[in-house]
């Protein structure tokens, strides 16, 4: 499998163990298929950075794909509520944050890699905003998808570190891709707001998921 990560600096050989504890699917060295997105992600600023190629043999190597059949939106929203930095200000907020990681919680310790969507910090708002019951999970599904944030890929075992190859790296101009990343996010955000104009009547709040009002199979069709 190939891979990218972007970066301020040429990674040729990550170090298991290193990174934040509070990213999307906890501490790990996360990746892309898509070159572009890598490239954004190095964008941090104008001052641009590097794409760093790598080949992964996974043979052998146990996936836990979020993205499967097997899950829905809020399997994978209860593990980034497991490892993110989530700040409540209400009660509604705290409740519903209990019962998905009650209720919905995966287990990602046996797993050598993790791929599921990706939420930046500034989606995550998004997120904030269906735990205090202003968004119903039909309009959160809707808006994680709006700035085609694409899917990573989270190498988190030792296994998973020693198969990575480094294959090179690209310096990638910031003032392009840096452009790119703010573009996506401003138009995710206006198409986030004009979603908020319209009533989702027929839609489900947290409020109605917590009193049970969707089954696990109509969470999946979502």
């Amino acid at each position: 499998m190939e891979l990218f990560h972007g970066s301020d600096k040429i990674i040729e050989k990550p170090i298991f163990g290193h990174g934040r504890l509070d990213n999307d699917y906890g501490r790990g060295f996360y990746c892309t298929k898509v070159w572009d997105m890598a490239a954004e992600w190095a964008a941090t600023t104008e001052l641009g950075g590097f794409v760093n190629s790598y080949h992964i043999d996974t043979d052998k190597l146990s996936f836990l794909d979020l993205q499967s059949d097997e899950f829905h939106i809020l399997h994978w929203l209860s593990v980034l509520l497991v490892n993110r930095i989530v700040r409540l200000s209400s009660p509604i907020e705290k409740r519903a944050m209990a019962f998905l990681v009650k209720n919905y919680s995966v287990d990602t310790a046996p797993y050598d890699i993790i791929k599921g969507y990706r939420a930046d910090d500034s989606y995550f708002s998004f997120v904030r905003a269906f735990l205090s019951n202003t968004i119903t999970i039909e309009q959160l599904s809707v808006t994680m998808h709006l700035g085609d944030l694409g899917t990573q890929y989270m190498l988190k075992s030792q296994n998973a570190f020693d198969r990575m190859v480094f294959t090179g790296s690209v310096a990638i101009d910031g003032r392009v891709f840096y452009s790119k990343r703010l573009v996506r996010d401003t138009t995710a955000r206006h198409a986030y707001f004009d979603l908020l104009e319209k009533e989702d009547a027929d839609g489900h709040t947290v409020r109605d998921i917590m009193k049970g009002g969707l089954s696990d199979d109509e969470l999946r069709i979502l």
